[in-house]
């Protein structure tokens, strides 16, 4: 799939490295770390085979990764039909504005459809206003507000 010269693909094992530096700018983005066994763990998750898990997809631009996305599918109480998280999205400050984050979630928005799970949902912060431009364009605001456990 892509959008101008954005070429999105599944992420795969030989990815690590690139995967491994953009998930650590994302988290830095929103100052936060998570140890090395949760890595490890999420790295194997993306590239395995249990539906529970999320996937994950790369966005290259002139042969280089420069955007990823996680996402997964599960049931929702008021619909029969799964639905999609898409809990990551991040693009190299350099990439963004060339059309990555909306190639990643119209890549998201194709697998779910695929999958018969045209619900897709995902939260950001409220200071996140560049990202929050293009979520504007391509997604619907709600009116939600999360709460979480103290």
């Amino acid at each position: 799939m892509s959008n101008c010269d954005v070429i999105v693909r599944p992420l795969a094992a030989s990815d690590e490295t690139s995967w491994r530096s953009l998930w650590t700018a994302y988290l830095a983005f929103y100052e936060t770390t998570v140890p090395e066994e949760v890595y490890a763990s999420t790295f194997a998750r993306l590239l395995g085979e249990d539906s529970q898990d999320f996937s994950g997809l790369v966005a290259e631009l002139d042969g280089k990764i420069v955007g990823i996305t996680h996402y997964v599918f599960h049931r929702h109480c008021w619909k029969i039909e799964n639905v999609c998280y898409l809990q990551d999205l991040y693009a190299l400050p350099e990439a963004r504005g060339k059309g990555v984050g909306r190639a990643l979630i119209e890549a998201v928005y194709a697998a779910a459809d695929d999958a018969g799970a045209p619900g897709v949902y995902w939260m950001t912060q409220e200071f996140n206003d560049t990202a929050r431009q293009l979520y504007d364009r391509v997604g619907k605001l709600t009116p939600f507000i999360k709460y979480t456990r103290p």
